[in-house]
């Protein structure tokens, strides 16, 4: 059996798809420690800088002080602490949703959520780019699974078309992204939610890489256009800009209900560690306050000077050159084509001193490998200054 894995693993290492763990020896920060060398980090999703905020670190050890390290067991059990509820009623609050729930990670919000919103006869209409816990949440709910381009919003509607007039009467459920998180631009989110309308869909929205970073406070991109009320299921993270760890569905208090009966993620998992819910809190409560606010501006001028300073990206048959993206999100991919092009590419920025790892198949399409450079309002404006004159050097 050992020899069945070694053949496979040569296979991956023959087509530079292999992929190892990195050990940090230091706190996210725009500056980390890999294997006693600092290199400064461009591959965090930890947009504000608060995964090692003082306000969330003291807001963990006064958790941990009151009601210790683990939950203890599910929620549905006697694992529904205060901090889960207090985080729940926050998120729900800051979303301008009726209700919310939380999951021990992004993913389990994901696999946990799709099939009890859809089941064997309904469908679920994805976005070619969507996360890869969302077609897996599709795929565990039996439901019927049609792929659309991405963001080819004739394609949907022909797709909409279709299992109206074959599926009537059956559930559609359209999933997509607000902000992709390996391309960074953003779903036709008023136009997604007209053909919703039209042809009596649901809509799941994906927030994960819009939180913290597009909307008034942070609270993502239905807020910013204001479509709050019109997306039926708002899913995001608290691992990323948030800077602590878990996910969430805001919605309305029905939708929520029905979840926790039926969502086996949730069901089935022992709670978060309350410390982590506590320190989520204080990280919604921040965004929420005048100096979230302030925190997400800095990030967007950040922003505004990478795309200023970032040399034109190169256009490949995979991804054509887009110079202008819906909204600006913290994500710049740098695409390379092939695997060993974006290993090489990671490998002598990393000698420069600047931690940007490749991004290879299957994360994205074969040929279309990339650095995914994220930039967060931690980063100085030197850093980027370096990061960008480095790119443009290497790459010439």
């Amino acid at each position: 059996m050992a020899d069945i894995f070694a053949q496979q693993l040569e296979t991956l290492r023959a087509h530079a798809l292999d992929r190892h763990l990195r050990e940090i020896g230091s706190a996210q920060g725009p500056i980390v420690d890999l294997a006693g060398k600092r290199l400064i980090n461009f591959s965090s999703n930890d947009y504000l800088g608060l995964a090692n905020d003082p306000r969330l670190r003291e807001a963990a050890i006064a958790a941990i002080a009151e009601f210790g390290v683990g939950a203890g067991t599910s929620r549905l059990i006697s694992g529904t602490q205060s901090p889960h509820l207090r985080l729940e009623i926050a998120l729900a609050k800051w979303k301008g949703t009726q209700a919310a729930l939380s999951f021990s990670s992004g993913y389990a919000a994901a696999v946990g959520t799709l099939p009890a919103l859809v089941a064997k006869g309904d469908v679920v209409l994805l976005d070619k780019l969507c996360h890869a816990s969302l077609i897996d949440g599709a795929r565990l709910s039996g439901a019927i699974i049609r792929v659309f381009p991405h963001n080819h919003l004739g394609k949907l509607e022909s797709h909409l078309e279709w299992a109206q007039r074959e599926h009537a009467g059956k559930r559609i459920l359209i999933v997509t992204e607000s902000v992709f998180s390996m391309d960074g631009d953003a779903a036709p989110l008023r136009e997604l939610l007209e053909l919703k309308k039209r042809f009596c869909a649901l809509l799941l929205l994906d927030e994960a890489h819009a939180i913290g970073v597009i909307g008034p406070n942070g609270r993502g991109l239905a807020a910013a256009e204001n479509l709050n009320k019109d997306v039926d299921v708002q899913m995001g993270t608290l691992s990323k800009a948030l800077g602590v760890s878990g996910g969430y569905i805001c919605g309305s208090r029905s939708l929520i209900e029905w979840l926790i009966n039926r969502a086996r993620s949730f069901i089935y998992s022992t709670a978060p560690p309350p410390a982590i819910a506590a320190a989520a809190l204080a990280a919604v409560d921040f965004l929420a306050s005048p100096d979230g606010e302030e925190r997400r501006l800095l990030l967007r001028q950040r922003i505004k000077l990478m795309q200023e300073l970032l040399p034109v990206r190169p256009a490949t048959p995979n991804r054509p050159d887009r110079t202008v993206d819906r909204v600006s999100s913290a994500i710049f991919p740098w695409v390379a084509g092939a695997e060993q092009a974006a290993i090489d590419l990671a490998r002598a920025l990393q000698k420069e001193g600047f931690f940007v790892p490749a991004i290879r198949y299957p994360t994205v399409a074969k040929g279309s490998a990339r650095l995914r450079i994220t930039v967060t309002a931690a980063h100085s404006e030197d850093q980027i200054r370096a990061l960008c004159e480095a790119i443009a050097r290497l790459s010439a």
